[in-house]
């Protein structure tokens, strides 16, 4: 039970290299618990967002 609070918090601990969460770095999206509410989205707009978030992981990661 410990293990899964801790994976919690280091996914959702924000870094400074990239400014962001490994888990928004790996996914795209923010942590979201069981009581979150899911949202449908298109399969284009997941894309785009992803590819964001990448953009952001690399431009972080070069200046850190």
């Amino acid at each position: 039970m410990w293990l899964a609070i801790v994976e919690f918090a280091v996914d959702n601990k924000t870094y400074s290299a990239t400014k962001m969460s490994l888990f928004i770095a790996n996914y795209s999206r923010e942590l979201r618990m069981e009581t979150d509410i899911i949202r449908k989205e298109k399969v284009t707009e997941f894309a785009e967002r992803i590819k964001k978030v990448k953009e952001k992981v690399e431009t972080a990661l070069k200046k850190a």
